[in-house]
């Protein structure tokens, strides 16, 4: 029962804990006596065609608050009389057809009836404080029969033959909406879920979606596998902007594709994710995110998903070909997808050779879906080949240094040394090798440096510049003190060594008595 935990922990009242499953046998045929099972007994009933449940004292006293009826081959819900304090109660993998028979548990709060056959939701009218309500797996066709559930915090409603949302728009306190494996053409009829949190519509046939910006509170919205086309971009982009105005984010983990959309979204890099879930991840997905923003956690891409070959930007805006620089520091990129969409540096008609060219040490496989084929690797050569080696010939070779990182500079410093060496010296593989290393080298001189990055640079040259400026100052300030006392100094010194003089001639004038002078000073120091 983890799917029910966890729900319970949602609306904080994860205190109910779902017992065991409870060994129970349905009567026989005729309506003779009673089948029990060691704690309940399913009685016949003369009267009706439902079985009556019957507890045992100890079973009511160990479980009071919560009934687990979980594959019994139920077909009808049971009657279940002088249980009215119940709050949880269980029908999981039966057979059942209809809710009925519940009606007197008003005290209930949690309701699984998940795989069963139920085609309508109905008996629970008097169920005001229901708060999570579990129908998934079932054969319903509609949303209906909410009126009275105010109180609902979570619906599942997945696996069904639902064809519309509705009548739900008076559900203010939910917060979490399942509807994923329906048949949902279109997504409207949202507004008044105003504490909805999570929105699951994986696995249906959507073509159209409304009313998404009106949740105020929306944080997790899953679309994935419907039939959106890119006529419903616009709506979608819409809504996801509308979300991140509210800074509010999105992050779907679909297979092996981690969608990030908004800049909240990046915070999820930090999450402890599990090396399963980490691992299957192929293609990360960036959307409404700026550039500059993903560039500041690539290091924790390339640690949390080291797996990840395919990269995808839609409204980051990528606006100019030295922001691909920043990439190189990923372990592996095989497929690169830039979206026009935000993305003005695709209006540029050579960016796609920048790219091969600069991140020419991943062996790109595919670029906007297109295939790389070796001629595009020497057209990417010819056109930006120039560019690294004046990038790198220009620099002074302690900024070259500072720039690479510490495997770059050994290769770096030994292409130095053996500069000079004739040729001959070494042969023909190793001068093939050292040119490889000398290109990657050259390319890692082209870096990119970003706007928050390079204003924080520039603040910090700014303060040095301001200290030094204050030191200097300080520092001219004192030696102009100085030279002043000196000049008033050399003014006073031939009338104070005058004087010193004649202090000292007086002193010694007479010889006895400045003796007895200086005997009674050492005396006096004893």
């Amino acid at each position: 029962m983890k799917t029910t935990t966890n729900s319970l922990s949602a609306f904080g009242d994860s205190s109910i804990q779902i017992p065991s499953k409870s060994r129970i046998r349905q009567g026989c045929h005729s309506a003779g006596p009673s089948v029990s099972g060691d704690h309940i007994n399913l009685v016949s009933s003369s009267v009706s065609s439902f079985h009556i449940l019957q507890r045992s004292s100890e079973e009511k006293i160990l479980y009071s608050d919560r009934l687990t009826l979980e594959r019994q081959k139920l077909t009808v819900c049971p009657v279940i009389d002088g249980e009215e304090h119940l709050r949880l109660l269980n029908f999981q993998h039966n057979f059942i057809t209809r809710i009925q028979n519940i009606s007197n548990l008003r005290r209930l709060i949690f309701l699984d009836l998940y795989d069963n056959h139920i085609e309508e939701i109905s008996g629970l009218s008097t169920l005001r404080s229901l708060r999570v309500l579990l129908l998934g797996k079932n054969r319903i066709k509609k949303i209906s029969n909410l009126e009275n559930l105010k109180s609902l915090d979570v619906l599942d409603l997945h696996g069904n033959q639902i064809a519309k949302i509705e009548n739900v728009n008076h559900l203010c306190d939910l917060r979490v909406l399942n509807l994923a494996r329906n048949l949902l053409s279109h997504v409207d009829n949202l507004n008044g879920l105003d504490s909805l949190t999570e929105l699951n519509l994986r696995h249906n046939q959507i073509t159209f979606v409304r009313d998404v910006d009106n949740l105020p509170c929306l944080q997790r919205l899953f679309l994935s596998f419907n039939n959106i086309s890119k006529s419903l971009d616009s709506v979608l982009t819409n809504a996801l902007q509308a979300l991140s105005v509210t800074d509010t984010h999105l992050v779907d983990v679909d297979g092996d594709t981690l969608s990030l959309y908004g800049s909240g979204a990046l915070e999820s890099l930090d999450r402890n994710w599990s090396i399963q879930t980490a691992g299957m991840v192929t293609t990360v997905s960036f959307t409404f995110i700026e550039f500059d923003e993903i560039v500041q956690v690539l290091p924790k891409l390339k640690m949390k998903f080291p797996n990840s070959l395919h990269l995808k930007f839609k409204e980051t805006n990528l606006a100019m070909l030295q922001q691909f620089n920043a990439l190189a520091q990923l372990h592996r990129v095989d497929q690169l997808t830039i979206d026009p969409q935000g993305n003005p540096v695709v209006n540029f008609t050579l960016w796609k050779y920048y790219v091969l060219f600069r991140l020419s040490h991943f062996n790109m496989q595919k670029i906007n879906e297109t295939e790389v084929t070796q001629n595009d690797m020497i057209m990417a050569e010819r056109l930006f080949g120039i560019l690294a080696h004046v990038a790198s010939s220009e620099l002074p070779h302690y900024r070259v240094i500072s720039i690479l990182g510490d495997a770059r500079k050994k290769q770096f410093r030994y292409l130095q040394e053996t500069k000079g060496k004739k040729h001959g010296i070494v042969n023909e593989e190793n001068n093939d090798s050292k040119r490889f290393v000398g290109e990657n080298t050259n390319r890692a001189m082209l870096n990119y440096t970003t706007r928050d990055f390079y204003n924080e640079k520039l603040e910090e040259t700014k303060e040095k510049k301001k200290f030094c400026k204050i030191y200097i100052e300080d520092l001219v300030k004192e030696a102009t003190e100085i030279n002043m006392k000196k000049e008033a100094l050399q003014k006073l010194w031939p009338q104070m060594f005058i004087e010193l003089v004649r202090d000292a001639v007086l002193e010694t004038r007479n010889k006895n008595s400045y003796m007895k002078f200086c005997l009674q000073q050492i005396a006096d120091q004893k």
